[in-house]
């Protein structure tokens, strides 16, 4: 409990930083003469991706009404981060501008927020976490278990959000069903792996080389098949049947034999096209003929509208996390100074598992 001097100290101190502040792209920064107010960030100067990464100091920023400031211990190495970098994502904001989408540390600051300081959390934000302190919606922070830690934390949210809004919302996997999971050995694949198994269903992991198979196995894949000849491993494994769910974050020329493996009233979900062989397209009469569906996953865009759905998302997840059927597999991590190299690992397809970056 403070003494009453020490709540007249806070109070001023509050009253100073409040009195002197600028509001950049929506996020105030204290830049009062004689402020401390700085940190070291990740930010892209120029759209050209990895190469155009930075880090540099920045003015460090302060959390308004219904926003969390967090001290960031680890973030992420999302897909979404290159795209930023070069460019190409939905959201495209001018550089130079902060990186990160998943974070995870301890709060600094939120009044009214029901954290308290000190509390351990993890986050997601569209980007702006790659940096010594980030400022998060309320909406957008959880809280991370005792057990969890930090690199944990940091790939938790966007990835197994996304999983778990990909099977339950837009799949609606029913427990005793069978999930085929695309670029098993990645974040959002090994995610799937754990939330499908969370919800009953029994998955196959799909994988181009021996290294990424122990990955999807180690992540809890129930089969794993090689991308050469999938198609046919499938229906071999399941009796001729096929699958009653696809997620496919890869595209490419592995959609059409996708829609092959699909049992009748299976559903195919499209995540993304980390192949690079451009969107697919479908034969509706195929999905005529056969009885089965194409699904599209925008996780973001649904959730970053509806305020509290990402909190009951964790909700639902963390008995999940609490039993270790999720336990996110941590690949690379790296030093702050080389986000650039993480990203530019992602893009030549070296990742395994969720990579991440150590702030502190």
């Amino acid at each position: 409990m403070p003494t009453p001097g020490q709540s007249q100290e806070r109070e001023h101190e509050q009253q100073s930083w409040h009195a002197d502040q600028t509001l950049v792209s929506g996020v105030r920064f204290r830049t009062g003469p004689g402020m401390i107010g700085r940190m070291r960030a990740v930010q892209v100067v120029e759209l050209t991706g990895p190469s155009g990464v930075r880090v540099v100091e920045v003015a460090e920023p302060e959390p308004g009404p219904g926003e969390v400031l967090v001290e960031v211990h680890s973030v992420g190495v999302s897909f979404p981060d290159l795209l930023l970098s070069r460019g190409l994502y939905q959201l495209k904001p001018e550089p130079p501008f902060t990186l990160g989408v998943d974070v995870a540390g301890t709060v600094v600051e939120g009044p009214g927020s029901g954290f308290e300081p000190g509390a351990r959390v993890a986050g997601v934000i569209p980007y702006g976490g790659a940096a010594e302190r980030a400022v998060v919606p309320v909406s957008a922070v959880f809280p991370l278990p005792e057990h969890t830690s930090y690199d944990e934390g940091a790939a938790l949210p966007m990835n197994y959000l996304t999983a778990l809004f990909a099977l339950h919302e837009r799949g609606q996997v029913r427990e005793g069903e069978t999930v085929l999971v695309h670029g098993a050995s990645g974040g959002v694949g090994t995610a799937t792996l754990q939330v499908a198994r969370g919800l009953g269903a029994r998955t196959i992991a799909v994988v181009s080389t021996d290294e990424k198979a122990v990955v999807a196995t180690s992540a809890g894949a129930d089969d794993v098949v090689r991308l050469d000849g999938f198609k046919d491993a499938v229906r071999d494994l399941t009796g001729g049947r096929g699958v009653d769910v696809v997620l496919d974050v890869v595209g490419g020329d592995v959609f059409t034999d996708s829609l092959r493996c699909l049992a009748e009233q299976g559903r195919l979900l499209v995540v993304g096209f980390a192949s690079g062989q451009g969107i697919p397209e479908v034969r509706v009469n195929r999905l005529l003929l056969n009885n089965i569906d194409v699904r599209g996953v925008g996780w973001g865009g649904f959730a970053m509208t509806r305020p509290s759905y990402m909190r009951a998302q964790w909700e639902a997840l963390l008995p999940m996390i609490e039993s270790g059927v999720i336990a996110p597999p941590i690949g690379a991590t790296y030093d702050l100074d080389d986000f650039g190299r993480a990203l530019q690992d992602m893009a030549d397809r070296r990742m395994l598992g969720k990579a991440v970056v150590h702030v502190r």
